[in-house]
C-alpha cells in the first residue's frame, strides 16, 4: 500500500500548495484552496498485454518520419468534421465543454449512434434507460453502440478490454474517479489523474476518446487549466438555451485550424446541421423596417450574413441607456461617440439598444458599419433597403477602414441575393465577374448621404 499524502489544490485554477492559505497566489481568488488526499500506486489501468503500443519510442531523424497525413474517421456529422479539421483523428482525445442543457450529451450520443464502427458510450450521470429513451428519439436503428454506466476508471477499462470499441465517449470527466487517488469525484486531482489514464489508453491503443466537461459560472471548463493542455482538442458548445441554435467552435486543435465553426438547430429528434447559417440569421420580414441592417461577417473561415437591430429613443430617465445583446457594449459606446463627434449626430441624450439576431456573439470589427447604419436608421426612422449590406470597420476619426477577405464577403452577399454592398474605399477587390454593385465609401457622411439622402 502506498503512503497517503495530503496536498492542497486551488479549485479555481488548479495550483498546488504545500499548506492551506486563504488566497491563491496564482489566480488571486479567496477561499478556493481545499485539502485533498493523494495516493500514488503503480497499478495497471487496463489489460495492456492485449493492446500493443501502436507508436514506436525509437528516435527518428526528421526526414525519416512518415509525412503522410493522418487518416481520419468521418463522424457522419459535417459540422463537427468541419470544426475538427476533417474528422476524428485515431488516438486523439477531444474535450467538449458547454453550459448545462446546451446539448453536449445529445450531440455526442447522436454522433455515436450514427457511426458505422463499434462505439462505447460511458455515462456517469444518467442511467442506461435514460440514455435509451434519448437514443430512440434520435436514431433508434443503431446496433453498434454500447452503453455503460460506470464512474470508476478501472472498471471502465475492464469493459473496454471485453468490448474493444473503436471510439469511446465519456460523459462526463468530472464524474469519474480512480483508485489511484483517494479524493472525491470532480476534485482537481481526480480530474487530472482520470484524464491522464484516458490519454495513455488513447495513445497506446490508437482509439479516439471524446470527453464531456462541465464549465464554471464564468464559462470556463471546470477543473485545472492543465486539463485543456493535456487533451488534443478543446471544443466549446455555445448558445442560449432560449434559442434553438447552437454554435460549436474549437478553442484548441492540434490537428487543424481553430478558425472554423459549426452551427446546429435544436429539434425534438436531436441536433440538425445548419449548412447555410445566413438564412437563420436574417429575418424574413416582407416589409422594410427602420433600425435594421445586414452585415457580411466572417466566423473563422466561414462567411455569414447577420442582421443587426437597433432602437434609438429619447431618454426618459435623464441618464441615457446603452444596452447590447451579442455585441461589445464598449465598442457601441465608441461608435456612438464617433457619430457624435465626427458626424454631428446628437445621440448623447438618447437611449440606444442593439441586438444581433440568432443569439450569437460577434467580435468581427467588420460589422461596425452595419451597426452605425442600423443606429442612424432608427434615429431617422428611415428603413435601410433590404437588398443592401455592409462590410467595413469604422475608425475613431470617422473614416471607413478596410477589412480582410472582402472578396469572400462579397460573394456570400451576392449568393444570397443582395444587390449592393458598402465597403471601404481602401479595400482592394480582385473579383471580376460579379453581379452585385460594390459601393465604396470613405467617411460616415458618405454612408448617411447614400442611405438617407
Amino acid at each position: 500500500m502506498a503512503k497517503v499524502k495530503t496536498t492542497f489544490f486551488c479549485q479555481n485554477c488548479g495550483t498546488q500548495f504545500a499548506k492551506w492559505q486563504g488566497q491563491c497566489t496564482s489566480c488571486k481568488e479567496w477561499n478556493t484552496i481545499v485539502e485533498e488526499l493523494v495516493q500514488k500506486e503503480e497499478k495497471r489501468t487496463w489489460n495492456q498485454e492485449s493492446h500493443s503500443p501502436s507508436r514506436s519510442n525509437k528516435p527518428l531523424r526528421i526526414h525519416e518520419i512518415d509525412g503522410a497525413s493522418e487518416m481520419r474517421i468521418p463522424s457522419g456529422n459535417g459540422e463537427l468534421d468541419r470544426v475538427l479539421g476533417g474528422g476524428i483523428v485515431p488516438g486523439s482525445v477531444t474535450l467538449l465543454g458547454g453550459e448545462p442543457g446546451i446539448g453536449k450529451s445529445t450531440l455526442l450520443l447522436q454522433i455515436t449512434l450514427r457511426l458505422p464502427i463499434k462505439s462505447l458510450y460511458v455515462s456517469g450521470e444518467e442511467s442506461q434507460k435514460q440514455i435509451k429513451m434519448r437514443a430512440e428519439r434520435i436514431d433508434p436503428g443503431n446496433n453498434n453502440c454500447y452503453v455503460l454506466t460506470e464512474t470508476k476508471t478501472q472498471n471502465i477499462f475492464k469493459h473496454i478490454s471485453k468490448v474493444e470499441p473503436e471510439i469511446v465517449i465519456i460523459d462526463s470527466i468530472q464524474t469519474l474517479q480512480t483508485d489511484h487517488i483517494e479524493s472525491s469525484a470532480g476534485s482537481i486531482s481526480q480530474i487530472r489523474e482520470c484524464t491522464s489514464e484516458l490519454i495513455k489508453f488513447a495513445k497506446e491503443t490508437n482509439t479516439p476518446v471524446l470527453l464531456i466537461g462541465h464549465i464554471t459560472k464564468d464559462g470556463h471548463i471546470a477543473g485545472p487549466k492543465i486539463l485543456e493542455h493535456m487533451v488534443d482538442t478543446v471544443l466549446q458548445f455555445e448558445g442560449d438555451r432560449n434559442h434553438v441554435y447552437r454554435i460549436l467552435r474549437a478553442l484548441k486543435n492540434r490537428f487543424g485550424s481553430t478558425a472554423d465553426l459549426g452551427i446546429y438547430e435544436m429539434l425534438g429528434d436531436g441536433l440538425r446541421e445548419v449548412t447555410n447559417p445566413s438564412e437563420i440569421l436574417i429575418s424574413k420580414n416582407a416589409e422594410e423596417l427602420s433600425g435594421t441592417a445586414i452585415s457580411a461577417t466572417l466566423e473563422g473561415m466561414r462567411p455569414l450574413m447577420i442582421e443587426i437591430q437597433a432602437l434609438v429613443s429619447t431618454a426618459v430617465y435623464g441618464t441615457p441607456q446603452r444596452s447590447c445583446t451579442g455585441f461589445n457594449s464598449k465598442r457601441l459606446n465608441m461608435l456612438l461617440a464617433v457619430l457624435e463627434k465626427r458626424a454631428g449626430f446628437r445621440l448623447g441624450a438618447k437611449d440606444v439598444f442593439l441586438n444581433i439576431t440568432g443569439g450569437i456573439n460577434v467580435d468581427d470589427p467588420s460589422i461596425d458599419l452595419a451597426v452605425i447604419a442600423a443606429v442612424l436608421s432608427s434615429n431617422e426612422d428611415i428603413a435601410v433597403g433590404k437588398d443592401i449590406c455592409f462590410a467595413a470597420e469604422v475608425g475613431l476619426a470617422g473614416e471607413i477602414r478596410p477589412v480582410q477577405r472582402v472578396d469572400q464577403r462579397i460573394l456570400e452577399a451576392e449568393k444570397l441575393g443582395f444587390s449592393t454592398i458598402l465597403v471601404s474605399g481602401h479595400n482592394k477587390i480582385t473579383l471580376k465577374n460579379h453581379q452585385i454593385q460594390i459601393r465604396k465609401v470613405n467617411r460616415i457622411e458618405d454612408v448617411a448621404q447614400f442611405l438617407f439622402g
